[in-house]
């Protein structure tokens, strides 16, 4: 992870994340001066399982993965957190550490506070606190559809929704993931996603090279998607309509 330590980077960055954007310049001015910008590798550790969260990261560009360990060693996702908010929801809300990692699952750029700051940045009243509140509304939201999509939908359809919604939070049709991470995050064999994507590929949906990734037909990719990902996005495009 590097850091970037540009204080115009932390104003440029503001527009990119939907919570820092919608707070009153005010507010955040307050703010900025707390907030760090680094760029961010596919990898790169935010917090570990049972560990304390040292930081807290806006995301502008990078996009965040939350996994739960199962059995000491397979790794399941149950959460993304991309431009629309916040890691570290547990300091939020009072708690030091969470039994679950989270790590960058796309690379890009972040800004990070540390906890403590955050937590007396949150001392005094302000919009922070609202619009975290609708952010954890919306994570319930994507984590109660992830278990039923997990449970009830075929690989195909988590695949598309998943990436789709990457794409939502990258700000962009093309990014860089391999196959390997992709079964990571659908708990899957890498055969199976092997399998899905050329699927995907021959159906003119997506291409994929060289550990890229292309959404070629958005509309047609939305439409092999599970009801999931349509209700996932209403609730964060709510979450930013209401801001």
């Amino acid at each position: 992870m590097e850091q970037l330590g540009d204080s115009a980077a932390v104003a440029a960055m503001r527009a990119d994340n939907f919570v820092l954007a919608a707070l009153p310049d005010e507010e955040f001015a307050r703010m900025a001066g707390r907030l760090e910008p680094v760029k961010m590798e596919v990898r790169d550790l935010v917090y570990d399982s049972g560990e304390p969260i040292g930081h807290v990261y806006f995301p502008a560009s990078a996009v965040l993965s939350m996994v739960s360990v199962v059995d000491g060693e397979t790794a399941v996702e149950v959460a993304t957190i991309g431009r629309e908010g916040m890691s570290g929801l547990p300091v939020f809300l009072g708690a030091s550490a969470s039994p679950n990692t989270v790590f960058a699952q796309v690379a890009g750029l972040a800004l990070r506070m540390r906890t403590h700051e955050l937590r007396d940045f949150l001392t005094h009243d302000g919009a922070l606190h609202r619009l975290l509140h609708r952010y954890i509304q919306a994570t319930m939201v994507q984590l109660s559809q992830n278990v039923a999509c997990n449970r009830l939908h075929t690989t195909e359809e988590r695949t598309a929704r998943w990436l789709l919604m990457t794409a939502d939070r990258v700000g962009d049709t093309r990014f860089a993931l391999t196959q390997e991470f992709l079964a990571q995050m659908l708990g899957v064999r890498r055969a199976t996603v092997s399998i899905t994507a050329g699927v995907l590929h021959n159906a003119g949906l997506i291409s994929y090279t060289r550990g890229l990734i292309t959404i070629d037909d958005r509309d047609r990719l939305a439409e092999a998607a599970c009801d999931c990902y349509r209700i996932v996005r209403a609730e964060f495009d709510n979450l930013r309509r209401r801001a």
